[in-house]
């Protein structure tokens, strides 16, 4: 029983004693934090996606306060966030919500595969071995690496065999279009209105395209030919819009005879 005692004894004056020295030595070496650190960190979003950058919301906090980020820098939280962190900084912040747009259409429906594909069932591993699993290399591998990478359950992977976006969750951030092995995604302005190419295949054998997926861009120039603004040109295969010209006129949707272009406001939902 006395052992037991003095064992006891000597483990709370131990604690004890380690409890003095810790409260000590925190206060001997402790780091004045900047409060601005701390209240740019209360507003943020908390996600930790790492799409602003920096390692997590707090690092992106502490770059805001040093002045090496900025204020509208946090994609998660749009446009309140960017307000509020302008805030405390004592600065302006206009930030323009962003959202993921799919340059495929590459569904089942349309694009062929290869064939069947037993390796990791990933789209950077079936990218890295084989190239892809369809037979247009530019296509949307299917396994779904975006949907994983979305924090916000803005992706879902449906039964056409692509991504779909949910506008209503989507924040932007980008980290579908970090992962995808294809770069099929972009940022774009939620509120975008104008015409939009959903492809990305860049080869210029029409045969080709025109085989491999029936919705794929066919290089025929018909959207150049229909804009009557000067606003759509086929470049490197692709067709690229020039916002500032575009009225959204449909003329070069109409004309597209594979359905490549779509008006981005009949896609996104403005947050």
């Amino acid at each position: 029983m006395n052992t037991i005692l003095i064992t006891l004894g000597i483990s709370f004056a131990i604690a004890f004693i380690l409890g003095i020295l810790l409260g000590f030595f925190k206060k001997v070496f402790h780091v004045p934090v900047d409060p601005k650190i701390e209240a740019i960190r209360s507003v943020l979003p908390g996600a930790n996606c790492g799409a602003c950058g920096f390692p997590g919301c707090d690092g992106f906090a502490a770059a805001v306060a040093e002045g090496t980020a900025p204020v509208d820098g946090c994609a998660a939280g749009g446009k309140d966030t960017a307000e509020a962190v302008g805030k405390i900084m004592g600065v302006s912040a206009s930030a323009v919500p962003q959202v993921i747009l799919l340059a495929c259409q590459g569904s089942k429906e349309h694009a062929q595969n290869r064939g069947i594909y037993n390796g990791v069932k990933t789209c950077l591993a079936a990218k890295t071995t084989v190239n892809g699993t369809k037979l247009c290399s530019y296509g949307c591998i299917g396994f779904g690496d975006c949907v994983t990478a979305c924090q916000f359950d803005a992706l879902t992977m449906a039964e056409d065999g692509l991504p779909h976006v949910d506008y209503t969750k989507c924040t932007g951030c980008g980290m579908c279009a970090q992962v995808c092995p294809q770069k099929l995604f972009s940022k774009v302005p939620a509120d975008r209105k104008g015409a939009v190419a959903l492809c990305s295949n860049r080869t210029t054998n029409k045969t080709s395209v025109i085989k491999n997926c029936k919705v794929g861009c066919i290089k025929c120039l018909k959207c150049e030919k229909a804009c009557e603004f000067d606003a759509i040109h086929v470049i490197d295969g692709i067709p690229v819009v020039d916002y500032d010209k575009c009225t959204s006129c449909n003329k070069c949707v109409e004309g597209c005879p594979t359905h490549v272009l779509a008006l981005v406001q009949s896609i996104v939902t403005p947050q």
